[in-house]
């Protein structure tokens, strides 16, 4: 594992925590600041898998990006108090990443890729 490696999930941890505690001292937690800890869960999860594999997981950066547009648009619904424009175009830019995702899992399903080290 490398410094930056390492730098990197200690920031993420550190983070989560920092948010945790916020939330604990607040005595409550808001669904703004659920989403926020199913990002850093979600960035941990990548972090992890690329310590175990050498290899960067797409689709849980599209899945942080999905709930952050996801928490972006309860907070203009909470801000605004009626719908606009603006919720049609996040709904619309979460669709296309959740169509993202599944063409990426159809296509790893379908065209498995082959690692260095399991090659002869």
């Amino acid at each position: 594992m490398e410094k930056g490696e390492a730098a990197i999930g200690g920031a993420v941890v550190w983070s989560a925590v920092h948010a945790f505690i916020g939330m604990a001292g607040r005595g409550l937690a808001s669904i703004d600041d659920i989403l926020l800890l199913f990002i850093y869960l979600e960035l941990g999860a990548m972090v992890g898998i690329y310590f175990k594999t050498n290899h960067m997981p797409v689709r849980f950066l599209i899945y942080v990006a999905m709930t952050a547009l996801t928490r972006m648009m309860i907070a203009d619904i909470q801000a605004h108090q009626r719908p606009d424009w603006e919720i049609l175009i996040i709904s619309g830019a979460i669709l296309l990443l959740a169509l993202a995702t599944l063409i990426i899992r159809y296509g790893s399903a379908r065209f498995p890729s082959t690692s260095a080290s399991t090659s002869p």
